[in-house]
């Protein structure tokens, strides 16, 4: 694949037809010569064969058909303290990114980053932190000309089933611009990433890493970027850091 407008947005730019897992390889590099991989270092994949999704579940892409993302990112007057905002900050760059190429469908953010066209699925994120805090590798995945067969999940769509014929240079260069604009000035972003996440004020069910489950209203997103959910005869909000998120069809 040629990447040349991609190439130009990032500090660093490598393409490889296939790997494991795009973070882990950025994540080793940038940790053992971080003077080489400054803000902004990209690595894409065409496929790999052993990403990782959220909670450890394996992700996979067929060869020439998506793309593995991972951007590792040192923004500039982001604290500690902050960091937990990124995931969600590349989950608003990508929903972006789908709109541009899908103009006439409806693209949502599912909190904390999952993008869904008409409900189904078309991307995502994990995120890694690397060691010390010096930086964070932000990875996602893009489901671009995957057919109906193909598709990982029955609840996921692509690029190509919902109409776009949008080249994966042109796609990554938007990802990668909204990306690096929006990392440029903190102070902006959670009133950003409140306004782009349709979660909030939707009736949600979360399954948490130890199976358990609670349904109640998303309300907001925290200081912190965590889910605040009311629960039906409960006065406190429920504080998600972590969980699956489904949205339920009524409120």
């Amino acid at each position: 694949m040629d990447f040349l407008s991609s190439s130009k947005i990032a500090t660093r730019f490598e393409y490889v037809t296939v790997t494991g897992s795009t973070n882990t390889d950025l994540v080793n590099a940038a940790s053992k010569n971080p003077s080489d991989f400054p803000h902004l270092s990209v690595l894409v994949a065409g496929s790999q064969t052993a990403g990782r999704g959220r909670s450890g579940r394996p992700w996979v892409s067929p060869a020439g058909k998506s793309l593995s993302i991972s951007v590792l990112v040192r923004p500039l007057g982001w604290n500690t303290q902050n960091l937990g905002w990124l995931p969600l900050v590349a989950g608003v760059a990508m929903r972006r990114a789908v709109q541009a190429a899908l103009p006439e469908k409806q693209v949502q953010l599912k909190w904390p980053n999952d993008v869904l066209v008409n409900g189904l699925k078309i991307s995502g994120i994990l995120s890694e932190l690397l060691p010390e805090s010096s930086g964070v590798v932000i990875g996602a995945g893009i489901n671009l000309t995957l057919e109906q067969d193909e598709l990982p999940i029955e609840a996921a769509t692509s690029l190509l089933l919902e109409g776009s014929t949008m080249p994966a240079d042109e796609f990554l260069c938007s990802y990668l611009t909204a990306l690096a604009e929006l990392l440029k000035d903190f102070d902006p972003v959670p009133g950003k990433v409140r306004s782009e996440c349709s979660t909030i004020s939707k009736s949600v069910r979360a399954i948490f890493p130890d199976g358990s489950e609670v349904i109640g209203l998303a309300v907001g997103i925290d200081e912190s970027g965590r889910l605040l959910i009311q629960q039906s005869g409960i006065d406190q909000l429920l504080v998600v850091s972590a969980a699956d998120i489904q949205h339920l069809r009524h409120n």
